[in-house]
């Protein structure tokens, strides 16, 4: 079978891991793959979005800045949008989650929309209460924007394209969702990716310069044996299972499976539900009624379980956590493996039937490659471990790391400028594609983990006696009833001459390759057809919607400036007032001064501080009223101090 087609793109094409809890962006040029740090030093950055409570203009906080007040600002702290990405607001899973979101998600038009609390700027930020909805392709947009920024601010340019990795088991409303957050962004999402297929070039290409620096002979790489590989994606809301086979540069996936609604936020949520049960049985006080005091508790609990993966057990304590009530516990390895062993059973099983899929037996593994941050778990390692009877996972590559590694390699070989990343990439469906048929039944066209491209037809038959027209539902899923899976569209053939039923025909054709799914109906009599292209993956959002939404982003994207330069301007101003004080304070200056040049600066730095501390209260103030407020400080200070320093000289 011929290599599914690469199409090359201009510009810099990064890569994005657009992670449940952590996103990751990287870049590879010069045949060099760099991990990006954002502002804060971090290779990692918070998949959370937070909005200001009553600023004069609706200000938003992305990243570290986010997560760090998310405990006191709880309902207007995003995160988890992943989870609600490409879904209904009726999904068994939406609703599941809303029990334990602290802010507000409502229905629009049947998909998720999550609402988020603000005074107006009217009365100098004491304006009435207003709601703004957000759809989580914008809360995803918005971390995507930053992960963009991110990667403009290191490499210098402007960035455009990029590759962005979904979980293998996302369905294509979620895959096209991805999408649109991307365009909201800015991006041009040149391809989706799954992630334990870009964990598994990471792994293959950076064994592989391991191997090369061993022997320092670059023609032993192209002969490498084939290995097969199973990648152990677990991250923080998300659970993927791959096997792939890998042959020198190229990488085919065997088989996936997976489960969009498992991860490290699950296991989190266990340990919370155990404290506020311990909770209610010593205190009598139910803290499910405050989410600050959620917030709290569920940020240590998150804590705590990453530091039980180096320690046996830790403590956690909270002052005043609710209603006076100070909190303090010590959670042990093992209570923490009790809470959760059922999930972690669920992921073992999923890994079993992929095997099964891709027709391999456990002996026949050469790598266990771990993804994810939630792969630490200790008792996580040792099932695995069990399992593939005491064989070591890999620890070659960074599980926080990777996915966003091989995103950028395949961006490098999109873009054209990747020779040494030669590489070959076979991928397979996630999901079955069918067609509905009598009885709200799917027959399937093209059944999951078949390798893409792939192309398939059936013969359809009319269900009606004298039926002119035959059409189909296009779906994908693996349930047996055509009502329980996606709809990706409806392709209707006409001109079928009159007959009776089962006797008038059409012919079905599905095509799949890596830029998404075409759909054919021919007709056998006229030799005429219908198409149905579904340009890689169908979402919920109208395009009138993004384009409203690419709007906003824009303005949004104005506004963060201005409360940048804002912040920027307070920031200068407070620096000033401490070196003024510093220097006021030098025995020197003081020595050579006139008591009226020392009051004036007193009164200015008092005035200063004062004007300050009022903006601290009620933060109301510009850009430019930083800036007056440190000039009038400069137009005391500074012919103070120029009379010192002609003194001194």
């Amino acid at each position: 079978m011929a290599p599914p087609r690469q199409k090359k793109t201009s510009g810099e094409v990064i890569g994005i891991d657009l992670g449940t809890t952590y996103s990751c962006v990287a870049v590879s040029r010069n045949g060099k793959t760099e991990i990006i740090a954002n502002d804060q030093g971090n290779r990692t950055t918070p998949s959370s979005v937070a909005f200001t409570a009553d600023a004069p203009n609706f200000e938003r906080l992305i990243g570290d800045a986010a997560k760090n007040q998310a405990a006191l600002n709880p309902r207007r702290t995003i995160f988890d949008a992943k989870r609600l990405i490409g879904k209904k607001f009726d999904d068994a899973e939406v609703q599941s989650d809303l029990k334990y979101l602290p802010y507000p998600v409502v229905n629009r038009n049947g998909r998720p929309f999550v609402e988020v609390e603000f005074k107006s700027a009217a009365g100098g930020g004491d304006g009435k209460e207003e709601v703004k909805s957000f759809s989580p392709e914008e809360i995803s947009a918005m971390i995507l924007g930053k992960m963009k920024e991110t990667a403009e601010s290191y490499l210098g340019k402007p960035i455009i394209g990029a590759v962005v990795t979904v979980p293998a088991y996302f369905n294509d409303a979620q895959r096209q969702a991805t999408k649109d957050a991307g365009r909201i962004a800015g991006l041009k999402v040149v391809r989706i990716i799954n992630e334990p297929t870009a964990a598994a070039i990471a792994y293959g290409l950076i064994n592989k310069q391991t191997k090369r620096k061993r022997k320092k002979d670059d023609t032993n790489d192209a002969k490498d044996a084939k290995s097969k590989i199973l990648v152990y994606d677990l991250g923080g809301g998300t659970f993927d299972v791959s096997v792939l086979e890998l042959d020198g540069r190229e990488f085919r996936v065997l088989a996936t499976g997976g489960d969009t609604h498992l991860g490290g936020g699950d296991f989190d949520q266990r340990v919370l539900d155990y404290f506020m049960k311990l909770i209610k049985r010593k205190h009598n006080r139910d803290i499910g009624e405050d989410n600050r005091a959620l917030g709290k508790l569920r940020r240590e609990c998150e804590r705590a379980k990453r530091v039980l993966s180096s320690q046996s057990e830790t403590r956690i304590e909270i002052d005043s956590l609710f209603q006076g009530i100070d909190f303090s516990e010590t959670l042990t390895r093992a209570k923490f493996e009790e809470l959760n062993l059922d999930l972690f059973n669920r992921t073992l099983e999923v890994v079993k039937e992929t095997m099964k899929d891709a027709k391999l037996e456990k002996g026949e593994i050469d790598e266990i490659v771990l993804v994810g941050g939630s792969t630490r778990i200790v008792r996580l390692r040792e099932m695995l471990k069990e399992m593939f009877d005491g064989k070591e996972p890999s620890k070659g590559v960074n599980p926080d790391e990777a996915v966003a590694y091989g995103a950028a390699v395949l961006g490098a070989k999109l873009k054209g400028q990747a020779a040494r990343y030669d590489i070959t990439l076979f991928d397979v469906t996630p999901l079955s594609l069918g067609v509905s048929v009598v009885g709200d039944l799917m027959a399937t066209m093209i059944p999951r983990n078949t390798t893409i491209p792939a192309k398939m037809s059936q013969t359809l038959y009319s269900i009606e006696d004298r039926q002119t027209t035959i059409g189909f539902e296009v779906l994908q899923g693996e349930r047996t009833l055509a009502k329980d899976c996606l709809m990706l569209g409806r392709c209707i053939v006409g001109g079928v001459p009159p007959a009776p039923r089962g006797v008038g025909s059409i012919e079905a054709t599905f095509e799949i390759d890596a830029d998404g799914l075409s759909v054919t109906g021919k007709n056998h009599v006229t030799k005429k057809s219908e198409s149905l292209v579904i340009d890689t993956y169908r979402g919920n959002l109208a395009e009138e919607e993004i384009e409203r939404m690419i709007r906003e982003a824009e303005l949004m994207a104005e506004e963060d400036k201005k409360a940048k330069a804002r912040v920027e301007a307070k920031l200068n101003l407070e620096r000033y007032i401490s070196d003024v004080k510093a220097a006021a304070a030098n025995r020197n200056v003081n020595a050579n001064w006139t008591q009226r040049d020392k009051t004036n600066v007193e009164i200015a730095l008092r005035e200063a501080s004062e004007w300050l501390d009022d903006n601290e209260r009620n933060p109301s103030s510009s850009k430019e009223d930083f800036k007056k407020a440190m000039q009038k400080l400069e137009d005391v200070w500074n012919p103070a101090i120029c009379k010192v320093c002609a003194w001194i000289g």
